[in-house]
């Protein structure tokens, strides 16, 4: 028998303490948020590029008709806006005042804080919370309490939330929620590891947790501000010494991946049915081919594994002959005049990708080249010019939301673009062809009884089933 899981206290609302993970993209809208706020937790609205509709309810496909970059940007933007303040709308119908519904975004989103004032300007009274991260959302508590919401910072460390609480958090402690943390190794999405740490050598979050708590202490946090502990949680019977731990003060968690196979989930049939196939926990990789520079969570289909493929048919070369580069590169149509130089060894190596097919030669911003077929280099090109922005910076196109609407460095073709991509999949794009975010437990739906025979759960069965410890 689990410990009992009693209702905790969040931004004033009484909830039980079980959070909807937000997935961007519409991977969550509406339906999960509003059913999962319905069963008495808190529903979260993606606000990253959510669904907007048209009047006889069919999706508005979200289609780029400007010139520029910058053009296209201010368009992904007011989707972007639209399509959240629909979605926060149509899930508070939903939840009927039950519960309560946070928006997510990420603030490395491009345009973030354009989107999170124009959602919360257009729901007042509908939102009780914003959950953030990716990035150091120093104006999130600002924002937020403008509008009189509670603000949900995800971090990753003890360290990240004392920087983010000495410079802004403090200004408006009050609206402060609850603290989201994140486990870097096991959390679907983009992922806060740090370069101090090893994306290999995953670390028990308990401690982890604790020192974040310790913080919230030092800085004068009460202990009934609740610490959401995402990433890695599947069933609670694996957290029951956290539940009324002391040491941890209060606590909910938070469930990303599990909703993603529920009838309300909003991802195409075959992708849920794809996750309840993943058989070992290789499926899933964690990653760093991610355009936002985030270690990142995904399914290693053959779209990721294409990724590795292409980062590993890759050379260093130098402008001039230096050292072991004596070699003048002479295959990978490189434009004329562009002499690279490089080693017997990696001429040797570039000559038999080019056999093999992977004719061309692509330039990254690391002084290396990586070697694809005229296909996929098409392909690349188009997506490139075709940024809209969606992101702060982008390693993959080099766009930035900045004067000069660049990062300054070389466009990165070992990456992709991510919005083309999650976009895709999640309207019925080919799963083969798409990025499929997931968290790392995202292997156990095949192992779990509760799904024996390809069962699909409600939300509502869902959240019973959590209760029960499995």
């Amino acid at each position: 028998m689990l410990k009992s899981l009693n209702a905790i206290l969040m931004a004033g609302r009484e909830v039980l303490p079980l959070v909807e993970g937000g997935k961007g993209i519409s991977a969550t809208n509406h339906l999960s948020s509003g059913a999962w706020a319905l069963a008495g937790g808190v529903g979260t609205v993606s606000a990253v590029n959510a669904d907007s509709y048209a009047a006889d309810g069919s999706i508005v496909p979200q289609v780029y008709r400007g010139k520029t970059r910058r053009d296209r940007h201010d368009e992904l933007v007011r989707y972007a806006i639209d399509g959240g303040i629909e979605q926060v709308r149509r899930a508070w119908e939903m939840a009927s005042g039950k519960g309560a519904l946070n928006i997510n975004i990420l603030w490395e989103m491009g345009g973030a804080q354009r989107v999170l004032h124009g959602v919360l300007e257009k729901t007042r009274g509908l939102v009780s919370g914003v959950t953030c991260g990716a990035g150091m959302p120093y104006k999130l508590s600002e924002i937020a309490a403008s509008y009189g919401v509670h603000y949900y910072p995800i971090v990753s460390s003890g360290r990240a939330f004392r920087a983010l609480w000495k410079r802004a958090y403090s200004k408006a402690s009050e609206w402060l929620g609850a603290v989201v943390y994140e486990d870097p190794w096991r959390a679907g999405g983009h992922n806060g590891l740090s370069n101090a740490e090893d994306p290999l050598k995953p670390e028990d979050p308990y401690p982890r947790v604790k020192a974040l708590r310790d913080v919230m202490r030092e800085e004068g946090i009460s202990d009934d501000v609740p610490i959401v502990m995402a990433g890695g949680v599947w069933c609670l019977r694996e957290w029951e010494h956290w539940i009324g731990n002391k040491e941890l003060g209060a606590i909910a968690f938070q469930f990303g991946t599990r909703p993603l196979v529920t009838r309300e989930s909003p991802i195409p049939e075959q992708w849920k049915q794809a996750l309840l196939k993943l058989e070992n926990e290789s499926d899933v990789l964690l990653h760093r081919f991610s355009p936002t520079g985030f270690y990142s969570s995904a399914v290693r289909n053959p779209f990721l594994r294409n990724l590795e493929a292409r980062s590993e048919r890759q050379i260093p070369f130098t402008a001039e002959a230096v050292g072991e580069h004596t070699h003048v590169l002479d295959v990978g149509n490189l434009p004329r005049g562009n002499k690279l130089y490089v080693t017997t060894g990696d001429l040797l190596r570039a000559r038999e990708w080019v056999a093999l097919g992977f004719t061309e030669a692509l330039k990254t911003p690391d002084s290396t080249v990586v070697f694809v077929g005229r296909e996929e280099k098409a392909e690349i090109r188009k997506d490139q010019a075709d940024c809209m922005g969606c992101l702060s910076q982008c390693s993959f196109s080099a766009w930035a939301d900045n004067e000069k609407s660049s990062t300054g460095r070389l466009a990165d073709p070992r990456s992709f673009c991510i919005q083309k991509t999650l976009q895709d999949i999640a309207h019925g794009g080919e799963l083969d062809r798409n990025l499929m975010f997931a968290g790392h437990n995202a292997f156990r739906f095949s192992k779990d009884p509760f799904y024996s025979n390809g069962f699909i759960p409600t939300v509502k069965q869902l959240i019973d089933r959590i209760m029960t410890g499995d």
